[in-house]
């Protein structure tokens, strides 16, 4: 079982690690550059929420979600979230944990809708839990995402009304 905690200083080092992990896989962020203590700490920070997944047996952080709006003003009611799990705990229900706490804390925080805006389609597990949680696809955007191979893969956006 897993309990989500708040970004904190406490748990910001593992927080990194994890994130960085996904960025140096180059397969599903977007993002180029690993982040660092100060700009992590900015970064999560600056998100409406950044919760950090412990497992309840060993009190390791197992992985993180962040959440944000996704536009402004008369799209503000939408947000986008974004997730990433430690690489020794991925395949073992992590990732639904994450996406599920993240529907609930996007409720409390008032957004009607989560959006996706670049699943890449190769990340296979994501789509297939998102899925499975109802999201619905909104077609396919050729060519997307670059992926550390420079292959550039297509993404498919998602959403669920909230």
């Amino acid at each position: 079982m897993y309990q989500i905690h708040p970004i904190s200083k406490d748990n910001l080092e593992s927080a990194l690690e994890i994130w960085n992990q996904v960025v140096l896989d180059g397969i599903a962020f977007p993002q180029m550059e690993t982040l660092s203590p100060e700009s992590g700490w900015s970064f999560f920070q600056s998100q409406s929420f950044t919760g950090v997944a412990i497992d309840s047996s060993s009190k390791e952080p197992v992985g993180l979600y962040i959440l944000h709006p996704n536009n402004v003003g008369r799209c503000g009611h939408i947000c986008n979230a974004s997730y990433a799990v430690k690489k020794d705990q991925r395949g073992k229900g992590v990732g639904e944990f994450l996406v599920k706490d993240c529907l609930k804390k996007a409720k409390e925080l008032d957004f009607k809708i989560l959006q996706f805006n670049a699943v890449v389609a190769t990340n296979k597990p994501a789509l297939n839990l998102y899925k499975k949680l109802g999201f619905t696809q909104l077609g396919i955007i050729p060519k997307g995402f670059l992926s550390i191979d420079n292959t550039y893969q297509d993404i498919i956006p998602h959403y669920i009304e909230l």
